[in-house]
């Protein structure tokens, strides 16, 4: 049993754990880190990534419809300043076990965030809640059971909607959405119910996941096929922390189990990435991973498993028709997804989660979608796996250029 409850926390870990690096040492030293619960706004993202490199950047806390309190920054303007102006907004959300400092790993030159800003837009960084700028809640701590009751589904039906609204009305006008892996799920899905559409103008996707049940990642399946909803609920478990100690020590473990080889984690939790510097992961290391809820990591486990696309499933029919009236979990339907609205999808052909089997299958989904006008384009990147796509040194000539293509368009 203890064996299995091993396997299940930390193969969940590595399923979504978006950057690594390939010496076990460096990244077993860095999850020994721990979080502040209250962090000073001299320790926020625009102090340690932003200003530092010459870009005016604004600190913005806006709360959800169920108390929680997320952490916006604004870049209005670009390296040479300027008026704000009536610039066009972006808005980045990143992904699981990430904040937004996804967007801010890179060289000003080469990270999406600055290159959006140097072009003239008004960019907005999202960070989801219970990330380390995000942990806030009008009521409850995160030492509370109640404070980790969720999962994506709450991410679609509130943290989306509150931070597209505030973006909306601080700035007066519809916004560009760039998403990356669970950022592009959540986006997917509210775009599915009908939210968002009247306040968002396009969304390029990064990373794409709708569906995850051809995914590659030999440690993701591991995960996936042994994260019980019962072991956790038995061991009590509501967040998910990848640098806590006991997270640390689950590594240590498992990197010991005869014919685990922890020498390349990078490649067997993302896919084999073409290039990335050991100076960006040195920064990535310094400031993620981030914690998550463990009933997240249980809903994206029940994708992997059974391939569907679905709200949380409860396992228990009397609590599934309690929450939605029905004995199994809605699905989010792909199809609802107006034809006409601008969607770019990028994937790579190494990637290890967003699995290129997964990403044509959910295009094939999509295939009533206008193209006319480049309202539905798509690029496939050969040798690009999941970190790539926010911490390649040539992201920018690769993926972010074509990007800012699409958005011009739109």
């Amino acid at each position: 049993m203890a064996k299995a409850l091993t396997f299940v926390l930390i193969s969940a870990l590595l399923c979504n754990l978006t950057a690594a690096t390939g010496r076990s040492r460096r990244f077993l030293s860095a999850m020994n880190v721990t979080y502040g619960l209250e962090p000073s706004l001299s320790d926020g993202i625009c102090e340690l990534l932003i200003t530092n490199q010459g870009y005016t950047c604004e600190e913005h806390t806006v709360t959800t419809s169920d108390g929680y309190i997320l952490s916006l920054q604004r870049i209005p303007v670009g390296i040479s300043g300027g008026s704000p102006g009536k610039r066009t907004p972006v808005l980045l959300q990143h992904g699981v076990l990430m904040d937004g400092m996804t967007w801010l790993l890179l060289p000003p030159s080469q990270s999406l965030a600055f290159v959006l800003a140097d072009k003239g837009y008004d960019v907005w960084i999202a960070n989801s809640r219970g990330t380390k700028y995000s942990r806030g809640h009008v009521s409850l701590t995160t030492d509370d059971k109640a404070y980790w009751n969720w999962s994506w589904d709450e991410l679609v039906n509130y943290d989306l909607p509150a931070t597209v609204g505030y973006v909306h009305n601080q700035t007066g006008q519809n916004m560009h959405y760039v998403g990356h892996s669970q950022g592009t799920l959540t986006a997917l899905a509210a775009f599915s119910n009908g939210q968002l559409m009247n306040m968002v103008r396009s969304a390029a996707l990064l990373c794409p996941i709708g569906y995850l049940g051809h995914m590659s990642s030999f440690f993701s399946k591991v995960g996936a096929d042994l994260f019980l909803a019962e072991e956790l609920n038995w061991l009590n478990i509501n967040e998910f922390d990848p640098k806590g100690i006991d997270a640390a020590n689950l590594l240590h473990d498992i990197c010991k189990v005869p014919g685990v080889s922890c020498g390349d984690l990078l490649t067997a939790i993302t896919g084999k990435n073409c290039c990335l510097q050991s100076s960006t992961v040195d920064l990535f290391l310094k400031y993620e991973p981030q914690p998550t809820s463990m009933k997240n990591m249980i809903h994206l486990s029940q994708m992997v498993r059974r391939g569907t696309l679905a709200m949380y499933d409860y396992n228990n029919e009397d609590d599934n028709m309690s929450h939605y009236g029905q004995p199994s979990p809605p699905d989010y339907n792909m199809k609802n997804i107006p034809t006409e609205f601008p969607l770019f999808f990028s994937y790579g052909g190494s990637d290890g989660l967003s699995d290129k089997s997964d990403v044509r299958f959910l295009l094939d989904v999509l295939k009533g979608h206008d193209d006319n006008k480049g309202n539905f384009m798509t690029q496939y990147v050969n040798n690009y796996a999941h970190a790539d796509y926010v911490m390649a040194d040539a992201a920018k000539e690769e993926v972010y250029d074509l990007v800012l293509s699409f958005l011009k368009l739109h």
